[in-house]
């Protein structure tokens, strides 16, 4: 081979050697420019989610709203905020005032054992019922069912004092009532579920548009309110001329039909 020969073969390669070279840089820049922009999309989603988390942690909650909202009052209610709810009949000479909160396991229990008996007293003029409730059990454990709850009966209430009272007792009822630490109540497909039970809200469009809505969701917190005003510091608690109506030899409202029916023809005679 000749050396000019021998001079032209390495100057190909060293040109091929070059080209390839540039070639490699070339693919290097592009892949280095793709990695940052993928990266670049993550890091920018990432902050997106994150943003988007904070604000939505950041943003107020149904009932936190409802603490500013316009109070609508329930139909067959009375006094500021519709928070007086008396149920019987106008002729009855005295009104006993029953406290209780939706998710009371104790409450459960009267109302169970109780409940018709109250019924037939004031469907027969015995006496009038006066109904306040509580969320207390919301605020000890972070739930809303009490809250939710007492909205529903809120939109019975719209309905009839009948359905009201019909509401209250399913909800009450073993069938239904959750055990305290389960937080049924705050689902209004639950709500809902147990409505079917009684045949005045079973297929109601209104009372299911208001139980979804929260259209009683300020004037369950105003009830609220009138509980904690109250001074009662458990439930249930039953009044009656201001004085508490409670089982022979105890501080606690009675829990069977017979010391009920005594309690309640003291407190009618005093």
């Amino acid at each position: 081979m000749s050396a000019r020969n021998s001079r032209a073969n390495k100057a190909a390669a060293r040109e091929r050697l070059r080209l390839e070279r540039e070639r490699q840089a070339k693919k290097d820049r592009i892949r280095r420019q793709v990695v940052v922009a993928v990266s670049t999309v993550a890091v920018l989603a990432a902050a997106g989610g994150i943003g988007y988390a904070v604000m939505q942690a950041n943003k107020p909650s149904a009932w936190e709203a409802a603490k500013d909202a316009k109070v609508v009052k329930p139909k067959n209610t009375e006094g500021e905020n519709g928070t007086t709810v008396v149920i019987g009949k106008p002729a009855a000479k005295k009104t006993l005032e029953v406290y209780e909160d939706s998710r009371c396991p104790v409450c459960a229990t009267f109302e169970q054992a109780v409940g018709e008996t109250v019924k037939k007293d004031v469907d027969a003029g015995k006496y009038r019922l006066k109904y306040i409730g509580a969320t207390f059990i919301d605020n000890s454990d972070n739930g809303e069912g009490s809250k939710n709850a007492l909205s529903a009966l809120g939109a019975a209430l719209d309905v009839s004092p009948e359905a009201f009272m019909e509401y209250k007792a399913a909800l009450y009822s073993a069938k239904f009532h959750p055990e305290e630490s389960e937080d049924k109540f705050a689902k209004d497909a639950y709500l809902l579920e147990v409505a079917d039970s009684v045949d005045a809200l079973k297929n109601n469009a209104g009372f299911k548009k208001n139980v979804e809505n929260g259209t009683f969701d300020a004037w369950a917190l105003k009830m609220s309110k009138t509980f904690d005003d109250s001074g009662v510091t458990g439930t249930p608690t039953l009044r009656m001329d201001g004085k508490k109506v409670v089982a022979e030899g105890s501080d606690n409202a009675p829990m069977t039909v017979e010391q009920f029916n005594a309690a309640v023809d003291k407190a009618l005679k005093g």
